[in-house]
């Protein structure tokens, strides 16, 4: 369940937040502004943001504030991440950032129930914390990221249990690139149903 038992939630933990561009899956190349949520039980081994999984070593931010930073750039394009971002109830923080004019785009491992208004929403299944059925059906984005070649055969796993509006991907783990990449290549050639995800923003330098 949510983190949060209080009707009404005016703070969340908040680890970080900046004005980038989206650098993988459907979005890739699109100015967005992350709101990086602390909190995170899923603990996958090779996170490359474990400094987010403690919420309390994050300051509680306004919701208000949130939105006040997001509306000072042109984007309107809001990304909510974490961490793992649905341990926390997030009906108010997207019911804001709609009423600023936002799209609001989340990126789960969909481990936990949703809550908020999404008008992107991508799951990241982790094998730590399996996700919920009712949020890969809902998921317009599945993007699998592949540390091992066994993940082809888990990719297909929650592939079935998307809906058929779902876009797939393939991602490489970012420290496995160059030993997955090709294979992901191979893959969607024979699979064309998926496509390949690429952390762009690294390959770019895009903080």
């Amino acid at each position: 369940m949510p983190l949060a038992a209080e009707p009404a939630v005016a703070a969340l933990p908040l680890m970080e937040q900046f004005y980038t561009i989206q650098g993988e899956g459907y979005n890739t190349g699109r100015a967005a502004y992350f709101l990086r949520l602390g909190g995170c039980d899923v603990g996958c081994v090779w996170c490359d943001v474990k400094e987010s999984w403690d919420a309390a070593a994050h300051p509680r931010v306004a919701i208000a504030d949130m939105v006040a930073a997001v509306v000072q750039h042109p984007g309107r394009n809001v990304v909510i991440t974490g961490g793992e971002p649905l341990m926390h109830d997030l009906t108010d923080l997207t019911a804001a950032l709609h009423a600023a004019g936002c799209q609001n785009w989340i990126e789960t491992s969909g481990a936990y129930p949703l809550s908020g208004a999404w008008d992107w929403i991508c799951v990241s299944p982790k094998k730590f914390k399996a996700p919920l059925p009712d949020v890969l059906r809902q998921a317009h984005e599945l993007k699998i990221i592949v540390f091992n070649q066994s993940d082809f055969k888990w990719a297909e796993e929650h592939a079935a249990q998307v809906g058929g509006h779902t876009r797939l991907y393939l991602q490489p783990e970012w420290s496995r690139a160059a030993q997955m990449t090709p294979l992901i290549v191979d893959y969607v050639k024979k699979n064309p149903r998926w496509q390949v995800s690429l952390q762009t923003h690294k390959y770019l330098d895009i903080p």
